[in-house]
């Protein structure tokens, strides 16, 4: 805890949600002039991974699509009552996102799809006796005796061939060799979505892409402020002091443009430095190519966490999570179409309006591939005749059915073709190539929050000692929440941020379903349905 006052400059090193949600804390919750918060961003653009770019003439792309939730999401839900829309100041971004799914809710009708292109009943979740005992027991497990252990440890092969499994995995990710930790977390923090899996009735959308219905306007409120966002700037180090087990963060190292620059860091000066990143080297293909899978680090997305974890053993193990490639990464792709043909195919198909189908999933795909049909316009420029399509693969190395080719070698147009074969779409096939521009982003770390970890490895959001800085982001550790959320990085913000300053204000508690008796009881009931 500091003494700030309105002289406190604060340095937010990225430019993703985690430090714009800071920026709006201090101005909001610690009444800190914006002229002084000063996001220092590598990138073109900030956001980080909430991306949503394009144009109408060429294409549209998003690298993920974030479900958000009610309960669960209470620390953004706090955030966006306070940024107005970019349409209507009177509109707080929360609410336009209430409206839009009251609009157009959520209520999957394929959730499931077979190789035979028959619509599964994903309400049988086919769970058995010796599965929900595998269930309970990683549930009452605590982290500290689970520890750097595999999610395939815990659970027979039975479980990973369940239409829950099927469900779970895709919805959130999961790969069977990820932290059985963190599959733990998920479970304990979304218990309520276990009788809506089937539907996703559970999930909130915003209206738009998340770069246009969050990032923009919170962007533009900050700007407003008087918040200095500076573009083309990399921290590459940080100065510590420690005297009497106080520890203060005392000088920035910089370059911008090629040349070095020094921040020193006054008494009451803070740092709020974002670790890592799960789109780190991401790299687009489009119709006629193939997106390389980098392995070598060449962004620098991961640079300064290597450097300041070499300073203090709390400031996290980063090859723990960005040492594994192979069970990190997997393939987004984002269709741009030029008409609406196979989007009303796919509608006729599931009888799901386009925007209420959420995530469909091609069970038996080699690659594990699923979709969203998002309700048009999904960005804010884009014509009334085009329609975009988001899908993704968690298997990057097996053949696919149609194509014969894995995915990470697939151009964008195999990804179609292979889509439209799983969907049984071989009549239109020929017309939806030649309408659709796809983009491809293949990310190498994405999952990696998700990496076998043990209780040390993510640093605490404010250090032991720590006077003047935090750090943010997916992999800080706060106890009982779940990374791969921009909950996550909005929680992380408004700890550091309250903590720091001393504010008397109380951070909304992390849900919990298991203290819900109709909660649970409605749980119940679907596992032994």
């Amino acid at each position: 805890m500091i003494d700030s006052d309105r002289t406190t400059q604060a340095y937010l090193v990225g430019g993703g949600i985690a430090a714009l949600a800071a920026a709006a804390f201090l101005i909001r919750d610690g009444d800190l002039p914006g002229e002084n918060i000063h996001i220092l961003e590598q990138l073109p653009l900030a956001g980080g991974s909430l991306d949503g770019q394009g144009s109408p003439d060429r294409a549209y792309v998003t690298r993920g699509g974030r479900m958000l939730e009610d309960e669960a999401y209470s620390c953004l839900w706090d955030l966006l009552e306070t940024i107005p829309t970019l349409d209507d100041e009177g509109v707080s971004v929360r609410q336009e996102i209430i409206d839009f799914n009251r609009a157009w809710p959520t209520d999957a009708r394929a959730r499931l799809i077979d190789r035979n292109h028959r619509i599964l009943d994903a309400s049988r979740l086919g769970l058995d006796m010796h599965d929900r005992l595998e269930l309970t027991r990683l549930l009452v497990l605590p982290e500290s005796v689970i520890g750097p252990r595999r999610i395939d440890e815990f659970f027979s092969e039975h479980f990973f061939a369940t239409n829950f499994w099927a469900m779970w995995r895709t919805t959130f990710a999961f790969q069977t060799w990820h932290s059985a930790i963190e599959v733990r977390r998920y479970f304990l923090r979304f218990l309520q979505e276990f009788p809506r899996l089937h539907t996703l009735a559970g999930v909130r959308r915003t209206r738009l892409n998340q770069y246009d219905s969050i990032v923009r306007p919170l962007t533009k409120w900050l700007l407003g402020h008087g918040v200095r966002i500076e573009h083309g700037v990399t921290v590459t180090d940080v100065d510590f002091a420690d005297r009497d087990g106080i520890r203060r963060a005392g000088r920035l190292h910089l370059s911008r443009g090629g040349h070095r620059e020094l921040v020193e860091l006054a008494e009451h000066d803070l740092a709020l430095i974002t670790l890592g990143s799960m789109t780190a080297d991401a790299a687009h293909g489009g119709n006629d190519t193939v997106p390389e899978l980098i392995r070598d680090k060449r962004d620098g997305g991961w640079t300064l966490w290597e450097t300041l974890s070499r300073k203090a053993p709390d400031f996290g193990r980063p090859a723990v999570f960005n040492g594994n490639i192979a069970e990190a990464a997997w393939e987004s792709f984002t269709l741009t179409m030029r008409g609406p043909e196979l989007v009303k195919r796919i509608e006729e198909f599931t009888g799901n309006a386009a925007g209420t189908g959420a995530l469909m999933t091609f069970r038996d795909s080699p690659w594990l591939m699923s979709i969203v049909v998002p309700r048009p316009p999904h960005f804010a420029d884009q014509p009334e005749d085009v329609y975009t399509l988001w899908g993704y693969g968690l298997f990057l190395d097996r053949p696919g059915e149609h194509t014969g080719r894995t995915m990470a070698e697939s151009t964008g147009q195999e990804i179609l073709t292979e889509l439209l074969g799983q969907l049984g779409f071989d009549d239109i096939a020929e017309r939806v190539r030649a309408n659709t521009v796809v983009t491809t982003v293949m990310m190498p770390y994405i999952t990696s929050q998700f990496a076998r970890r043990d209780v040390h490895d993510r640093p605490r959001v404010i250090p032991h000692g720590a006077r003047n800085f935090a750090f943010l982001g997916q992999f800080v550790e706060i106890p009982e929440d779940v990374v791969f959320t921009v909950e996550y990085s909005v929680r992380g913000a408004m700890h550091a941020v309250r903590e720091l300053l001393g504010l008397d204000l109380p951070i909304p508690p992390v849900h919990h379903a298991l203290t819900e008796p109709a909660t649970v009881l409605r749980a119940l009931r679907t596992a032994f349905a």
